[in-house]
């Protein structure tokens, strides 16, 4: 059976009890580029296991980067949660990289030579954003797969409370947190991050998936914002402010990363590896942390009185689910390394990212159908080896779902 991720094993205690009515269940979907194909995997299995008539299980939906491209594209559904998911699980079944970014010939060699002589050299220094590679085709994809109107429709409806996703803002310094839901919801302001209500459009997902240099950060309200996950020091708070009670997190980070023993050798790291732990600490460090200190919290809580709990130190519990994965995405990217387009293997060759060692950057940009439907297919495994813990914290009884015996 799945374990949470592993900063969070001794002091995040998985949800132990049903919901109990009126208790708002928030969905947390970090940020990971191509690895979040394994958040889709995870949604498919819990679709499965709700009835045919179930309503969208969770009013509020908060995503980062990659996962607020998720996240939206659930909210946009909200009315109708198992074919959203199944309209999600077909877009990432048949991905490919040049859907994201642009891998041909000419759409490489024209941005890193932009990259080098605009950003590097000097020569025609502010007249563009700082990318590497150029997503362009990742706005026409989500023009054509996003109905935003259905957010609109959901949370009149009441199918969802609010539906978040995080920014960087890179003049100000600020993680902002776009939310749109329900007029009852109050913006919140905490040190170097905010709340700010707004109709969320294209331009705020191209915005919180600008993976920091290799996409170009996008112009919203006068500054140019990018990735979220860049300090975003506590990825579940959102979903509180907006109302949840308890939480189910998915994450995108191996339980074994941490145990991985890797052997000491005289060479320096290539540039590869060096990217793979920037990457990692700007998409996965933070959430671990935020999911160590809820535990924290939630056991210093159980110290104290439920009234005084509550209503004057802000500490009720809040109850948490983790799903992450259960092998070791690394080495998944790294088996796949092959499928990356010529262009793109040149592209990175020199950094080492086409070798073995290199999966942690390719992990982040192999967009490719094999890679993604493998880690579709890790997800759903690993929500169904929590068969149980889901059901409970779903509020189902094993003749609800349709899976129960």
């Amino acid at each position: 059976m799945s374990k949470p991720e592993s900063a969070a094993h001794n002091t995040v205690q998985d949800a132990k009890h049903a919901a109990p009515r009126g208790v708002t269940t928030g969905l947390i979907l970090s940020g990971g580029g191509a690895r979040a194909a394994y958040q889709v995997g995870v949604l498919a299995a819990i679709a499965d296991l709700l009835p045919e008539s179930a309503d969208n299980p969770f009013p509020v939906i908060v995503g980062t980067s990659a996962g607020a491209i998720n996240a939206v594209s659930l909210a946009c559904g909200a009315l109708d949660f198992k074919q959203s998911v199944r309209k999600l699980t077909d877009v990432w079944q048949r991905f490919s990289t040049d859907l994201v970014y642009r891998t041909d010939w000419l759409g490489v060699t024209r941005q890193a030579g932009r990259f080098v002589f605009q950003h590097l050299l000097g020569f025609g220094r502010g007249t563009q954003p700082v990318a590497l590679l150029d997503n362009a085709p990742l706005r026409e994809l989500l023009l054509k797969e996003l109905d935003f109107s259905g957010i609109s429709l959901a949370v009149a409806r009441r199918k969802l409370r609010a539906v978040a996703i995080t920014a960087f803002a890179y003049q100000s310094g600020q993680a902002v947190t776009f939310y749109q839901g329900r007029g009852t919801i109050d913006p919140w302001v905490r040190h170097r991050r905010y709340g700010l209500p707004t109709r969320l459009r294209i331009e705020h997902l191209m915005a919180s998936s600008a993976i920091p240099l290799l996409f170009a950060p996008e112009r919203l309200n006068q500054e140019f914002f990018g990735d979220g996950a860049v300090r975003q020091a506590a990825p579940i708070s959102p979903a509180l402010h907006l109302g949840a009670d308890r939480v189910l997190v998915i994450g995108v980070r191996s339980q074994t990363q941490e145990e991985q023993i890797i052997p000491i050798t005289a060479r320096p790291p290539t540039l590869a590896q060096i990217a793979g732990h920037l990457l990692n600490s700007t998409f996965i460090d933070s959430l671990e942390s935020d999911l160590e200190l809820l535990g924290r919290l939630n056991m210093l809580g159980d110290l104290l009185p439920g009234t005084e709990r509550k209503k004057n130190l802000g500490l009720s519990p809040v109850d948490v689910l983790v799903i992450s994965p259960s092998k070791k995405i690394d080495e998944i990217a790294a088996r796949h390394r092959h499928q990356l387009p010529a262009s793109l293997r040149l592209f990175l060759r020199g950094s080492g990212a086409t070798r073995a060692n290199g999966g942690g950057v390719l992990s982040y940009l192999l967009f490719e159908r094999g890679y993604c439907n493998e880690l579709i297919e890790l997800g759903y495994q690993d929500a169904m080896s929590k068969k149980d813990e889901l059901i409970t914290f779903l509020n189902l009884s094993p003749v609800q779902s349709n899976t129960g015996e």
